[in-house]
């Protein structure tokens, strides 16, 4: 298992072209992964929209990155480099 923390960085947080950019991304690995937003304490399946959106987290929100299974690393590693990005927003 891989954990790693990042904050969102963007302006508009989280929001719905974000989280499906995410979501593409999570879905091409074969490990499982999890956000946790660690504020509130509430964790979101990475590879299902309605799970990030349900995260609702803004800017500045520390989020925890954790994957589990053969590619962890490759997945927590392109998803922080997504996060650090902005999403492509900055």
């Amino acid at each position: 298992m891989v954990s790693r923390s990042v904050p969102i960085v963007n302006a508009l947080g989280l929001h719905a072209r974000a989280a499906a950019q995410l979501v593409r991304l999570a879905a091409g690995f074969a490990c499982t992964i999890t956000i946790v937003r660690e504020d509130l304490g509430i964790e979101a399946n990475a590879k299902s929209i309605l799970s990030v959106l349900h995260l609702a987290a803004p800017l500045g929100t520390e989020i925890t990155l954790i994957a589990d299974g053969a590619d962890e690393e490759e997945a927590v590693s392109a998803i922080e480099a997504l996060f650090r990005k902005g999403f492509g927003e900055l």
